[in-house]
């Protein structure tokens, strides 16, 4: 397309939309939703928002695609465009279609039923993607033949955390889609966001995603036969043809080498989804290295690319906990933090299976074999980095990191910043040799544990939620017999750990709590010291090898992520239409390693405690976007541990 004079860089964007070209799409209109047979994507019409501005823009996002900030702000049309209130010349909207194994069970034909993919535009001169050009859609632009029983419509708390997790994960070093804009507007919704029977009006939002593809695993499901269990099949079952077509599709245009390195089909497919395997366990290694739980691991929301993808109930960890969920509505807690890797793997299962006839069951069972071998390969590696364990590969490596997490655990200790504050303990070749710089750092880790009480209320709600954990009580009092021949299982054993806890927590006070949290910090750190000790030894230059350990592991160990109290107080100062945290927040979260000391987030009055509001009340300022009011609001850093009120915030 031809760019024309007086043209702004939004309307001079280069599309060129190969995958509406090489896959087949649905060319109907036709309003609501429907099956959709024989068809990758659908043509759609974007709905216009009532008044849209932006919230925040993402520089760095924006210039994938050759834009800067400036030349989206200051487009009068800017809002109207990056929303799907008006199209962007080139621009051919379409909703994609895909299915999905939802919690364990096959859910049939999903869909994008709030995205709309507007086209794909030439790379800018900040290219990182395999090809050429950069994917673009808008969510929550509007109905799609894909919406159900919903309107097409997502609100400003959903995309506030979309937008700024896309670009803090991308921060952090951990593949993502990413969000170049996040725009709002005076049209509303009702929506009840935990599902308590109290609906409120909602502001729709709009956010800008931008990946080389959004093609997930449950894109090749819309062709599985009915399935077994729920009867379901995707609209497409049977259409062999259209799978191989989209396989081509994939593998030519994302995985160019491997079309390239081999020209037997069967070895061509079998290379690719050795190579999704390899991208997933990656991913699935360096979310658990952060403490990133997804929330929703269905197969409609796992990348082709091994991109962290649809950001919805996410959370990242506060206190560290291995059966952490971050999604309240997940009540049967099958995506816990510590069952991630495996629910991956059963994801690629599935992927193999709606694969079909163009992999063979054999060879992806093999592959499928590899898949936790490379987790943990991948995983250990980046927790060695994160230790600083850089130069020697030790086989003791692995318990100090399982021991290190115990510790964790059973201290409450925040996982963020106690793995921060690592990087302060001394190499005893060149520190201190005796307990001060590892009393100094054990006594600021303990400010980052869980007190008595908080711990005694994890536990009792650990043993409300669980009902393995009934099961197993009841079972001692009522067949003892059946109990003491279950109760060397590993599950079981679990269980019963949890009641040992427990009741070791009501037996305690917090000042024996605190004595036996520190010993056991000391133990784990001086273990950990004498493994430093073997990354120095023999060295010329202990001290120079120290300084870059630290160096390391402070670009490793993120000083700040995106935790749900901090996205929360965000969301709650744009709903009341003061965007500057929003933006200030996404400028914190782009230098997740390096937060200026006296840089702090202003908490939305109301909150508890601490985050208390002193002064008048801020008034509404959802016209301008811009703060007004006198409040003397406290502040806390970003890299705090979180305030009492945070343990309250649910996401679902």
């Amino acid at each position: 397309m031809m760019a024309q004079a007086g043209q702004t860089p939004l309307q001079r964007l280069r599309f060129n939309n190969v995958a509406l070209r090489k896959l087949p799409v649905d060319a109907s209109l036709e309003r609501g939703s429907r099956t959709v047979r024989g068809a990758c994507f659908s043509l759609v019409e974007p709905q216009p928002l009532l008044r849209p501005r932006f919230v925040a823009v993402s520089p760095r996002a924006l210039a994938l695609l050759g834009l800067s900030a400036e030349d989206v702000l200051t487009d009068p049309h800017g809002p109207e465009y990056l929303s799907g209130s008006a199209l962007l010349p080139g621009s051919e909207p379409a909703a994609h279609c895909y299915c999905g194994h939802q919690f364990g069970v096959f859910a049939g034909q999903l869909g994008d039923g709030a995205v709309c993919y507007l086209g794909e535009v030439a790379a800018g001169a900040d290219r990182t993607d395999p090809c050429d050009r950069w994917e673009i859609q808008v969510k929550g632009a509007g109905l799609t033949p894909y919406s159900r029983q919903s309107d097409g419509r997502k609100v400003l708390r959903s995309s506030i955390r979309e937008f700024l997790c896309s670009e803090a994960m991308f921060a952090l070093g951990i593949p993502t889609t990413r969000a170049g804009s996040l725009v709002t507007s005076d049209l509303y919704v009702q929506r009840d966001a935990f599902y308590s029977g109290n609906p409120r009006p909602e502001r729709c939002s709009v956010v800008l995603r931008i990946a080389p593809t959004f093609i997930r695993f449950g894109s090749f499901e819309i062709f599985n036969p009915a399935d077994d269990f729920t009867g379901r099949q995707g609209p497409s079952a049977g259409l062999h043809d259209i799978r191989a077509q989209l396989l081509d599709y994939v593998i030519e245009t994302f995985y160019p080498e491997i079309k390239t390195e081999h020209t037997d089909r069967k070895a061509r497919n079998a290379a690719f989804f050795r190579e999704v395997t390899v991208q997933t366990a990656r991913l699935v290694a360096l979310w658990q290295s952060v403490g990133f739980c997804h929330g929703v691991l269905n197969t409609d929301n796992m990348s082709i690319l091994g991109l962290t993808i649809d950001y919805g109930p996410f959370g990242f960890m506060d206190r560290y906990d291995p059966e952490f969920v971050s999604n309240a509505s997940d009540k049967k807690r099958r995506y816990t933090f510590e069952a991630q890797p495996y629910v991956c793997r059963w994801n690629l299962a599935r992927l193999a299976e709606a694969l079909g006839s163009e992999l063979q069951a054999s060879t992806a069972g093999s592959i499928l074999d590899e898949f936790m071998p490379l987790y943990r390969n991948f995983y250990l590696g980046n927790m060695r980095r994160k230790l600083g364990l850089l130069r020697r590969e030790e086989p003791e490596d692995e318990e100090l990191v399982e021991d290190l997490l115990k510790v964790m655990h059973n201290t409450g200790a925040d996982f963020t910043n106690t793995f921060r504050l690592l990087s302060s303990v001394c190499c005893p070749l060149v520190g201190e040799s005796g307990q001060g710089d590892v009393g100094t750092v054990v006594d600021l880790i303990l400010e980052q544990c869980a007190s008595l009480e908080e711990l005694k209320d994890l536990a009792r709600k650990t043993k409300q939620e669980n009902c393995e954990l009934e099961m197993i009580l009841s079972m001692a009092e009522t067949s003892p017999g059946l109990f003491n021949m279950t109760a060397n299982r590993p599950e079981v054993a679990k269980q019963l750990e949890k009641i040992g806890r427990l009741k070791e927590l009501l037996e305690t006070n917090q000042e024996d709590l605190k004595v036996k949290q520190r010993d056991d910090w000391l133990i784990w750190m001086n273990r950990y010291r004498k493994r430093l000790t073997q990354e120095c030894d023999g060295m010329s230059d202990p001290a120079g090898v120290d300084k870059e350990r630290v160096r390391i592991m402070d670009s490793t160990n993120p000083a700040v992520v995106l935790r749900n109290y901090i996205a929360q107080n965000a969301i709650e100062w744009a709903e009341n239409g003061d965007f500057s945290e929003v933006q200030r927040l996404l400028k914190v979260l782009e230098n997740p390693y390096s937060v200026p000391p006296d840089l702090k987030q202003p908490i939305w009055p109301g909150k508890k405690g601490s985050c208390e509001t002193k002064g008048s009340t801020r008034q509404s300022v959802m016209d301008s976007g811009e703060k007004k009011g006198t409040a003397d609001t406290v502040c806390l850093p970003y890299h705090t541990k979180p305030p009492e009120w945070a343990r309250e915030i649910c996401v679902t």
